[in-house]
C-alpha cells in the first residue's frame, strides 16, 4: 500500500489554495446548516430539513471529499491531477448549485431546483471526471484506489437519481413507471452516503489508519479488507436496487452485506488504534469516535434493517443511529482529517525547504491545541446528545440545545483551522477563496 509521508511529491496536485479552498468553505456550510437546523427546529421553514440533509452531505461532506481527492489522489497514487482549472471550477459550481438547492428548499420555489441541480450536477460531475482521468493513469489500482473509483461511479449515479427527483417537484415523471418517487428517493439517499461518501471514507481510512498509527496490516486487517472489498460495493448496489424496486429479499441481503461490511471496518479501525505506535493526537481521538460510532452504528440499526429493509424512514439508519453515521462517523473522520490536512499541506508549501537552515515547527505544533480540546468536547456532546434525543423522548428545545452545542463545536474547529492558515501560510484567505480559474497551468495534463 502507496502511504503518505513526509517526503511526498506533493506538486503532483493542485496549487495550496484548491484543497485548503474546498475545506474553508465546507466548514462555513456545515456551520450554515447547523445554524439552519437548530433554528428550525421548532419552527421548520418550508423544506428546511432537506436544505439541512443537503448542506452537510453534498455541503461539508462532499465538498470535503472534492477537496481532499484532489489534493491526494495525485500523491497516493504518483501521477499528477489531470486539470487544475477544473478542481478550481468545481467547487464554485457545487457550491453555487447548493446555495439555490436550499434557497428553493426554504422558500418552497421548487422551479428554482432546476437551475440549481444542474450547476450542483455540473460541479460533481467535473470533479468525477477530473479525478477519473487522474485515476486512469495510476496502475495498478490498491484497495484505496479501488474504493475510490467505484465512489466516482456512485457520485454520477446519485446526482442523475437527484436530478430526476428535483425535476419530479413540478413535472410528474415517475406515475407511469414500475419506480415511485419514494423509491427513487430512497435509492438516491442509499448510493449517496453509502456509496459515494462512504466509499471513499473506507478507502481513505485504509491509508489514514495506517499513517496515522504507524501500525503495519496484519493477518486480520489484509482479510478484514479481502472481505469488504468484494462484500461491501455489492451490498451497497443491492440494496439501492432492493429499495429502487421495492424488493424486500434485495435489500434485506444488502442490509447484512453493507451493514457487517462497516462492522469489520469499525473493527479495523479499532485494531490499529489500539496498536498504535504514535502519541495520541487530534487526529487519532477523532478516529476513536469513529471507530465507537461504526460499530454502536451497525449494532442499532440491523435490527430495524433487516426487519423494514424498503421503510424510506430507515434510509440512513434508525432514528438514535443515524447521527452516530452522520455525526459520528462521517462528521468526525472529516474532523479528524482536517486537522492532519490544513497543517500538512501548509507546512509541506511553507517550512518544508527551510529544514537544517532554520527551526521549524511540526505539523502538530501549527494549531491551537487548546481550541481543538474544546471543539472536541463540543462536537462529541452535541452527537451524544442529539443520540440521546432521539433515542429517548425528550422536548424539542433538548434538541435545539445539542445541535447548537454541535455548531458551537464546528465554529471553534473553524476558527482552529482558519489561525492555522493565517499565522502559517504565505497566502490570504482572500487568495484562497478566490483563486483563479487560472491557477496553476495545465501543462501537466494527459494528451
Amino acid at each position: 500500500m502507496r502511504a503518505i509521508t513526509e517526503d511526498v511529491d506533493t506538486d503532483r496536485g493542485p496549487p495550496l489554495a484548491v484543497p485548503l479552498q474546498h475545506v474553508l468553505l465546507a466548514v462555513a456550510l456545515l456551520l450554515i446548516g447547523q445554524l439552519l437546523a437548530s433554528a428550525t427546529v421548532t419552527e421548520p421553514v418550508g423544506l428546511s430539513e432537506l436544505a439541512v440533509r443537503h448542506l452537510f452531505l453534498a455541503g461539508f461532506v462532499g465538498v470535503t471529499i472534492m477537496g481532499s481527492m484532489t489534493q491526494f489522489v495525485p500523491v497516493w497514487s504518483g501521477v499528477s491531477l489531470y486539470s487544475r482549472r477544473l478542481s478550481v471550477l468545481q467547487v464554485w459550481l457545487v457550491v453555487a448549485g447548493l446555495v439555490g438547492f436550499v434557497a428553493a428548499f426554504l422558500t418552497v420555489e421548487l422551479a428554482m431546483l432546476h437551475v440549481a441541480g444542474t450547476l450542483l450536477v455540473a460541479g460533481f460531475w467535473v470533479f468525477v471526471y477530473n479525478i477519473a482521468r487522474t485515476l486512469a493513469r495510476a496502475r495498478p489500482f490498491d484497495v484505496t484506489e479501488i474504493h475510490f473509483a467505484l465512489a466516482l461511479g456512485a457520485f454520477v449515479v446519485l446526482t442523475l437519481l437527484g436530478y430526476f427527483l428535483s425535476l419530479d417537484y413540478t413535472m410528474v415523471l415517475f406515475g407511469d413507471l414500475a419506480i415511485t418517487r419514494v423509491g427513487v428517493a430512497s435509492a438516491h439517499a442509499t448510493i449517496a452516503v453509502f456509496g459515494a461518501v462512504l466509499l471513499t471514507v473506507v478507502g481513505a481510512l485504509y491509508q489514514l489508519g495506517e499513517m496515522f498509527t504507524q501500525v503495519d496490516d496484519d493477518g486480520v486487517d489484509r482479510a478484514i479488507k479481502q472481505v469488504e472489498l468484494l462484500a461491501y460495493p455489492v451490498g451497497v448496489g443491492l440494496l439501492a436496487v432492493g429499495r429502487l424496486l421495492g424488493e424486500t429479499l434485495l435489500a434485506r441481503i444488502g442490509v447484512v452485506l453493507v451493514v457487517g461490511s462497516l462492522a469489520l471496518v469499525g473493527a479495523f479501525l479499532a485494531r490499529k488504534l489500539l496498536r498504535a505506535q504514535t502519541e495520541l493526537s487530534p487526529v487519532l481521538l477523532r478516529y476513536a469516535v469513529v471507530a465507537v460510532a461504526l460499530l454502536g452504528w451497525a449494532a442499532l440499526t440491523f435490527p430495524a434493517w433487516l426487519a423494514n429493509p424498503t421503510d424510506r424512514l430507515t434510509v440512513v439508519g434508525t432514528a438514535a443511529s443515524e447521527p452516530l453515521l452522520l455525526l459520528g462517523v462521517l462528521g468526525f473522520v472529516v474532523f479528524g482529517t482536517l486537522y492532519h490536512i490544513v497543517p500538512f499541506l501548509i507546512w509541506v508549501r511553507t517550512y518544508s525547504d527551510k529544514i537544517g537552515y532554520e527551526p521549524v515547527p511540526m505539523v502538530e505544533e501549527m494549531y491551537d491545541p487548546r481550541l481543538a480540546r474544546v471543539d472536541f468536547i463540543l462536537l462529541l456532546v452535541g452527537t451524544i446528545g442529539q443520540v440521546a434525543v432521539a433515542a429517548f423522548d425528550t422536548p424539542t428545545i433538548a434538541l435545539q440545545a445539542v445541535t447548537l452545542l454541535f455548531a458551537g463545536g464546528v465554529a471553534v474547529l473553524a476558527v482552529n483551522l482558519t489561525l492555522t492558515v493565517h499565522r502559517h501560510s504565505t497566502h490570504s484567505l482572500a487568495s484562497l477563496l478566490w483563486p483563479s480559474l487560472s491557477l496553476g497551468s495545465d501543462a501537466d495534463v494527459a494528451e
